[in-house]
């Protein structure tokens, strides 16, 4: 396997295109994704314990990412068919936290060939098997990579963290902000620093009422209301 087929799209690239089967249809990506937000999120394998906790909380929070114009859409190098009987195994068997007879609606991609999985880089050098590795795409209405996360096989993912993280892009993304360490929507955001020297001493010698700045470089105002 050349390096080529393992590079990760970096934040600020175009989404690599592809046509793939899932269980809810064929898809072409990202036309059919236009004008929305995309988590797109790889998985080892189907049948596994920790994927499919991961999948009942992605399901139950799905309406969640949908009224952030949001998208979910998963991957593995299964087969459809494999797809199918683990989601219906989680729908008519599984039970965790409270989340029972939960039924998995978003896409799921069958990519058998790993040509989805090479184009994003899910499949580790040197791996010892085939499986993808736990990638997170966040990917915006442009098509456009806004952040990437990857994680090892035993550790499940935070959705909740997914999620802020969606939000906290779309407010940098309308109100041309930075949101703080452990930000959560409500809570003061970070004004831009300023671009020169005479900008930085007029904060500092002639405030913003509306800005609390801690040091010319670090000013933060409440948090914008969206419409």
């Amino acid at each position: 396997m050349d390096a080529q087929s393992n590079r990760i799209p970096l934040i600020g690239d175009k989404a690599p295109a592809f046509k793939a089967e899932t269980t809810q249809g064929p898809i072409n990506f990202p036309e059919d994704f236009k004008g929305k937000w995309v988590v797109f999120f790889s998985h080892p394998a189907d049948f596994t314990p920790v994927c499919t906790t991961e999948f009942m909380t992605f399901a139950t929070m799905q309406p969640e990412f949908e009224a952030l114009n949001c998208k979910l859409l998963g991957l593995s190098i299964d087969s459809h068919f494999s797809h199918i009987a683990w989601l219906r195994t989680i729908k008519e068997k599984i039970e965790y936290k409270g989340m029972k007879g939960v039924e998995v609606t978003f896409p799921v991609i069958a990519d058998l060939s790993m040509e989805v999985a090479k184009t994003y880089g899910m499949l580790q050098p040197g791996s010892s098997n085939t499986q993808a590795v736990r990638a997170v795409f966040i990917i915006d209405p442009n098509a456009v990579v806004r952040a990437v996360l990857f994680y090892p096989s035993s550790n499940g993912r935070n959705m909740q963290e997914i999620k802020r993280l969606v939000v906290s892009l779309q407010y940098a993304e309308q109100f041309k902000i930075a949101t703080p360490a452990n930000w959560q929507p409500g809570e003061d955001v970070i004004v831009p620093p300023p671009g020169s020297c005479g900008v930085a001493k007029q904060r500092m010698e002639k405030p913003d009422p509306d800005v609390k700045c801690l040091d010319w470089f670090l000013c933060l105002k409440k948090c914008p209301k969206r419409g």
